[in-house]
């Protein structure tokens, strides 16, 4: 326990989250960067950080980049789990540290897997199997649910300025503003991918659900899709722009 505590005062440990959370960021503008592009039909790229991690592989030292990202997105992983065992969190925080640590571990995978080449999904096949029954579907309805709750929370976070209880230290108008915008398009985000899941088991359609870009595909479909989507893009690249300050400011 001691060991694991000094670790967590220690400069790399600090270093680590800092790139960790610069990672994070960059994958959230690329994102933003793909959904712009789609609103105004200008890419066939997936706007999701499968997408985005796509992007980054295609740029000058791509190989190594996504390692960067891998990495640093692990260390955000090895964060929370400290944080979980050493942290004194109440329930609301501990779940809110796994939640968090299960999306850096699964987007740490899909970078690294990327970096080695091999970035095969099978959540398509997974949901199609899992529509096959009754239970299957129940499953399916009860994780959209779950999502859209999640989305919720994040547009009260936005809404509250709960996310300034990761921040330490002085925090600018500006960067208020960054995460309450970027928050605010996550949860709508999560909103959408939610209820496109829950829909889908209902009407028997594996091809309805999805995730984020299929979301994404979904609202530029609707009517005035082309600004809704480019507000909800400039809405994640707030959130990303907003990790960069969360990277100076984190609560470790």
């Amino acid at each position: 326990m001691r060991a694991a505590q000094e670790a967590q005062q220690s400069r790399p440990y600090h270093l680590a989250i800092t790139v960790g959370l610069i990672a994070y960021g960059v994958v959230h503008l690329l994102i933003a960067w793909i959904a712009l592009q789609l609103a105004w039909g200008k890419t066939s790229e997936e706007a999701s950080h499968h997408g985005a991690l796509e992007e980054l592989a295609s740029k000058p030292f791509g190989g190594v980049l996504l390692w960067v990202v891998a990495i640093g997105l692990f260390a955000l992983v090895i964060w929370k789990a400290l944080e979980l065992a050493y942290g004194h969190l109440d329930t609301e925080k501990k779940l809110s540290s796994i939640g968090r640590g299960a999306v850096y571990l699964t987007m740490s995978i899909s970078a690294a897997k990327m970096a080695i080449g091999s970035s095969g999904s099978q959540g398509s096949s997974l949901t199609a199997n899992l529509m096959k029954s009754g239970a299957g579907r129940a499953l399916i309805v009860l994780a959209g649910l779950v999502v859209v709750g999640i989305g919720i929370r994040q547009i009260y976070k936005s809404v509250t300025k709960k996310f300034l209880e990761d921040l330490t230290g002085g925090v600018s108008d500006s960067t208020i503003l960054l995460g309450r915008l970027g928050y605010a398009a996550k949860g709508v985000a999560f909103m959408i991918v939610g209820g496109l899941f829950a829909w889908a088991a209902l009407a028997y359609d594996p091809e309805k659900a999805g995730g984020l870009d299929t979301a994404l595909r979904t609202l530029k479909n609707q009517p005035a899709g082309t600004a809704l989507l480019t507000a909800l893009a400039l809405g994640i690249a707030c959130y990303g722009t907003y990790c960069f300050a969360w990277s100076r400011n984190a609560k470790h």
